[in-house]
């Protein structure tokens, strides 16, 4: 079992009407734009006029490098995302929910390398809670690909009843156009 979450800093020790200036200075640390010194400035001026006690430059310096590890680790994951979203195509549904589950898989395996001391028993449920979602995820995912496989056969045979009509091809031409199609079976 872990030590616990450790000493509270003056960020956490705040009462609950400063939750939303909290939220504002970490709003502005992720859009650096602004100095890190600038932003605790303004966020003890609010904090002052609802009558809290000051923050500490060192608290908010940690709070900060979180923050920023934080952003890092969600920037290299959107990157990688984009890098193989490409292949995220309704085609390959299934393939890419394999993915993200292997995705959280190795996830998992991280954190319980990382974590190896302070990781708990509800730690685990979360994990394992995350992972069923996501084989979940990929049930459904399966079911929608036949579904849109369905939908598209009905259109194709709705459509090529349309041109048969209107052009007035063979019923036999539309089984070859459905067949070349990938719609329907090749009659053997």
């Amino acid at each position: 079992m872990g030590e616990g979450r450790g000493r509270l800093s003056s960020l956490d020790l705040l009462p609950d009407e400063a939750r939303d200036d909290i939220v504002w200075a970490m709003a502005e640390l992720n859009q650096r734009q602004r100095t890190q010194a600038d932003i605790l400035f303004e966020l003890n001026d609010r904090l002052a006029v609802k009558g809290c006690e000051p923050i500490s430059k060192s608290a908010f310096n940690r709070k900060a490098m979180r923050i920023a590890a934080y952003s890092r680790r969600i920037s290299e994951s959107r990157a990688l995302f984009e890098g193989i979203a490409p292949q995220f195509t309704p085609e390959k549904v299934d393939e890419t929910n394999i993915v993200i589950g292997e995705m959280i898989k190795v996830l998992i395996a991280e954190m319980l390398d990382a974590e190896a001391g302070d990781f708990e028993t509800k730690d685990a449920l979360h994990l394992a809670g995350a992972y069923v979602k996501a084989i979940q995820g990929q049930k459904i995912s399966s079911e929608r690909k036949s579904r849109l496989a369905a939908e598209f056969s009905q259109k194709i045979g709705e459509a090529a009843r349309t041109v048969e009509k209107a052009k007035g091809i063979t019923a036999d031409t539309r089984q070859k156009i459905m067949e070349q199609l990938g719609v329907i079976q090749k009659a053997i």
